[in-house]
């Protein structure tokens, strides 16, 4: 029975909300056992049933989480708790390249896009009732996928990946349910998973991303329901899924067909490295298309296809809650994709550039860093709220690995966007003299 925070209530709401304030005061740690169900039932003198009522409530709010006969703990990150607050504020007079975001000057201006979306049809404003998807928006959106291999599906669309990650995983699972994460991965996931009331299962990432082998381990050992993998220009390794790894990540997935398979490419539009695609190995999966990284953050629009079933109950919650995104802005993509606004290989190049250079200033400094595509630079480090104050000293925000680690070792992550080629080599010697050579390792 624990002993430095005592369990109140007679009933389920009451003993949920007593864990709640113990988790709240810090009675309860991260981490910590709770007793067993009919244990704590016989301490309060209360029907197993009851504690067992509000075990499930505190899963379903992301308080706790259980381990088959290993328990019910205290989840090591309470759901209130968003790792986006685990970042460093630059002061004045430091340069900030921790903050994701995509370069602006490499973002298209979007008036003219606003401007003929709201003309498109003589200006008719869009009513109840109508087709919440634009028609060339999944048309365009469904050639750009069957170009990359994507496998065929219907189309629907979003307010964003993270958006559609959340529907598509609610639409299949249950409170309790484990998913594969990345790790490193975004920390919105880790965010999103406790808060649905799943359990994160961590897999390694490299260059190529997921290790095969580790997601086979959280299917067969964690009991995976759902495995999430970023295609490309990965936040926060840069890694994207390469053709080897796509065969091996289809094989094992080919053996668990009852697996949810969610793909983010967030990175089309900006990362310089082909898809490799894995959707429809198994019986149901979805893919996902931000348009935030290249075409400008508050554009939330993500086109998203997958199996018949997936789709059409995300679109049905969908109907049920907001209706629809936006035919204006469904409208505005529509105009910047069909004028070009945006140079994909331009704006692909450009990070590249700065991303290539970055790590290769790094390799001659001794430091191992990894960033095969995308806008974002990772850094193992031995001390990473030593490196992150280092590098704050020298004049550089960086971002702490915390936010974007569940089990693997520490790091800090640098966004290129921001950076000219004069910032490469001191923003290098500085990283090199806040970290120390590490010796060469995987990030996972």
């Amino acid at each position: 029975m624990l002993e430095e925070y005592r369990i109140s209530g007679r009933r389920a709401v009451e003993i949920a909300a007593s864990v709640e304030r113990g988790v709240g005061s810090g009675g309860l740690q991260p981490g910590q056992v709770l007793p067993p169900m009919r244990e704590l039932a016989a301490e309060l003198g209360v029907n197993p049933n009851t504690v067992a009522a509000a075990y499930r409530t505190l899963r379903e709010r992301g308080v706790i989480e259980t381990a088959g006969r290993r328990g019910s703990r205290v989840r090591p990150r309470p759901v209130t708790t968003s790792r986006d607050a685990v970042r460093i504020e630059a002061p004045e007079g430091v340069r900030d390249v921790g903050t994701g975001n995509p370069d602006p000057a490499l973002l298209p201006p979007l008036g003219p896009a606003l401007a003929a979306a709201a003309r498109h049809d003589g200006g008719r404003p869009v009513m109840y009732g109508e087709p919440p998807l634009d028609g060339d928006l999944a048309r365009l959106a469904r050639a750009a996928m069957d170009a990359d291999g994507v496998p065929a599906g219907p189309v629907g669309v979003a307010s964003g990946a993270l958006d559609v990650i959340e529907r598509v995983l609610a639409a299949h699972l249950r409170p309790g349910d484990a998913v594969a994460v990345e790790d490193p991965g975004w920390g919105s996931v880790f965010d999103l998973v406790p808060a649905l009331g799943l359990r994160a299962v961590p897999v390694g990432v490299d260059d190529e991303g997921p290790l095969a082998g580790d997601v086979e381990r959280a299917i067969r050992d964690g009991g995976a329901r759902a495995v999430i993998v970023t295609a490309r220009a990965q936040n926060p390794t840069g890694a994207a899924v390469g053709a080897e790894r796509a065969a091996r990540l289809r094989e094992v997935l080919g053996r668990h067909r009852d697996v949810l398979v969610v793909e983010d490419d967030h990175g089309h539009g900006f990362a310089d490295v082909p898809l490799h695609p894995l959707g429809g190995v198994t019986d149901r999966w979805a893919f996902v298309r931000s348009v935030a990284k290249a075409y400008g953050p508050d554009l939330r629009v993500a086109p998203f296809t997958g199996d018949a079933v997936t789709v059409d109950r995300v679109l049905g919650r969908l109907r049920l809650g907001p209706g629809w995104v936006s035919r204006i802005l469904q409208r505005a993509v529509v105009h910047l994709w069909e004028t070009g606004a945006v140079d994909r290989a331009a704006v692909a190049r450009a990070y590249a550039e700065r991303r290539d250079a970055l790590v290769r200033a790094l390799g001659e400094q001794g430091v191992e860093a990894h960033g095969r595509s995308g806008m974002n630079v990772w850094v193992p480090v031995a001390d990473e709220t030593g490196a992150v104050t280092r590098m704050l000293q020298a004049g550089w925000a960086v971002a702490p690995g915390a936010r974007f680690r569940l089990a693997s070792p520490p790091g800090v992550r640098l966004t290129v966007s921001a950076l000219t080629a004069a910032d490469i080599e001191p923003l290098a010697a500085a990283v090199a003299a806040a970290t120390g050579p590490v010796p060469a390792r995987s990030y996972r």
